[in-house]
Parts: C-alpha cells; sequence; structure tokens
C-alpha cells in the first residue's frame, strides 16, 4: 500500500512539473528578446535587456558585457553568420525547464533550437539558453544570458 501511496506522489509530482509554464512577466522579455531577433529587429530586441548585459554565445569573443554589449554582439554574430555561410536563422524557444524567483531576480533555463540555411542544407542546433532577470521599475529585463550546446547538425 506505502508502494501505491509513494508511486502515486511521485506520478502527480512528475505531472505537474511537465505542465509547468512559469510566471509570464518574467519570460516575456525573454520571448520578447527571441521574436524580435527572429525578425531581425535588434532595437525592440535590445529592448528586453538591462542597459549593461552581459552575454555568452559560441561566436567569438564569447563574452560581451558593458552598455555596447548587445550591438557588438550582434555585430559578431553578423560576420560569424557570414563567414560560415550561414542564412535565415531563426530560433524555436520550448517551455521552461526551470525558473526560479528571488523577490527583484530571476533564473530562467529555456530549451532552444537555432534553425538555419548553410551552403543550401537546412540545419538545426538544439541548445538551451540561461536567463539571469531584473525586476525594476520598467518590469524584468535581462542581465545576462548564455547560449549553450552542441554543433548543429543536419536537419532530418
Amino acid at each position: 500500500m506505502k508502494a501505491i501511496v509513494l508511486l502515486a506522489g511521485l506520478s502527480a509530482l512528475f505531472v505537474a512539473s511537465a505542465a509547468y509554464a512559469g510566471d509570464a512577466a518574467v519570460q516575456a522579455p525573454i520571448h520578447q528578446f527571441i521574436d524580435n531577433f527572429n525578425k531581425g529587429d535588434a532595437k525592440a530586441a535590445k529592448a528586453a535587456h538591462v542597459a549593461s548585459p552581459s552575454i555568452i554565445d559560441e561566436v567569438s569573443p564569447h563574452h560581451w558585457s558593458g552598455p555596447k554589449a548587445f550591438d557588438t554582439w550582434v555585430a559578431d554574430l553578423t560576420k560569424s553568420e557570414a563567414v560560415e555561410g550561414r542564412t535565415g536563422g531563426a530560433v524555436t524557444l520550448s517551455s521552461a525547464t526551470r525558473e526560479v524567483v528571488s523577490g527583484n531576480h530571476a533564473y530562467v533555463i529555456v530549451p532552444a533550437t537555432y534553425t538555419f540555411q548553410q551552403k543550401g542544407k537546412t540545419m538545426h542546433e538544439v541548445s538551451q539558453m540561461t536567463y539571469v532577470l531584473t525586476k525594476g521599475k520598467s518590469g524584468w529585463k535581462i542581465e545576462s544570458w548564455t547560449w549553450t550546446g552542441p554543433d548543429a547538425s543536419p536537419a532530418m
């Protein structure tokens, strides 16, 4: 009987975590950033960030911070994509797998897939993005984010 109760409790916990939606207000700047990045609207994507964000990405030099971080990252990414022959890039986010909110600070992990064309082939880069957000007078803003994952592979 104890085993059945334990199994039922674990099942309920699994279902609750699978249905986890997180705080829409915390996740809004994440979607603002990615949605506008996909549209090619760097100004709107940048607006989801604090004035001096910190960014870690696979593109060299791999780390940007300070008031020019976002603009410099966009320039370095654009240059890298051109050198690699990548076009039509877009990021798709899945539901957050973890969200920790502590007062005016939040930590969010979101699975992400970057899809693009390279030398006539559709490529996918399955990854995850980890965000740190801060809540200020104008609401939640991205303070830092990291792109983490293996190399891209051809789409199946």
